[in-house]
């Protein structure tokens, strides 16, 4: 729970199924930050509720009856460019996203999302910060025909063990960090190597600080 003295953040929310708007209206209501302003079930009724309350920020299903999200997203952004459009979905081919983006949404995001995360996307969104999940920042690599990002497929436990190695640290030393093996960390910097195209730890940190990952 936040507690702030400035206003909260107005968020609307566009799904056709009940039972998806309850659980966000659940989650919602638990920050002192967030206020729920509106619900919608089709890509229509999203614009003309948006008409009225002039939302902060929208969650936006990208498969709805009527109009789809991308669709409602284009016709929000036009008529209200201060109203930021974080894109909540199951789908997450990297066409489907391609084309939200092009729409005007600030985020993409599926929703298999924390709470946490989801929350902290729909604040980065309202100050115009955009959040893709993991799963469709890969796709929409995928999908622009791009080279995969150097470190993309890193995991959270990877991403750890290289920003030690980036400090410095030796294996001894980052097993201690993590209270993991040594043996844990031998692994995880063979993976680290493996995964980032490289065949030793200054290679790898080398590239890690080229390309910020970590």
């Amino acid at each position: 729970m936040t507690i702030t003295s400035s206003p909260p953040i107005r968020v609307m929310l566009v799904d056709d199924h009940p039972m998806v708007r309850r659980g966000l209206a659940t989650i919602l209501m638990v920050f002192d930050d967030l206020q729920l302003v509106g619900e919608a079930e089709s890509g229509e009724a999203a614009v003309k509720l948006c008409a009225k309350l002039l939302p902060d920020v929208i969650l936006m299903d990208m498969s709805l009856p009527v109009m789809d999200g991308a669709t409602a997203t284009h016709a929000i952004r036009q008529q209200f460019p201060q109203t930021q459009i974080l894109v909540l979905t199951s789908f997450k081919e990297g066409k489907v996203i391609k084309k939200a983006l092009e729409a005007g949404a600030i985020g993409y995001l599926l929703k298999d999302v924390s709470a946490d995360d989801l929350v902290r996307a729909i604040r980065a969104a309202h100050t115009g910060r955009a959040t893709l999940s993991p799963a469709a920042a890969q796709a929409l690599v995928v999908e622009s025909n791009l080279p995969p990002a150097p470190g993309l497929d890193l995991t959270e436990r990877e991403r750890d063990v290289l920003k030690l190695m980036i400090e410095g640290l030796n294996n001894t030393q980052i097993a201690g960090r993590l209270t993991v093996s040594p043996s844990t960390i031998k692994s995880h910097v063979s993976n680290i190597l493996a995964k980032l195209g490289v065949a030793s730890r200054t290679e790898a940190v080398s590239l890690a600080l080229r390309n910020e990952i970590g």
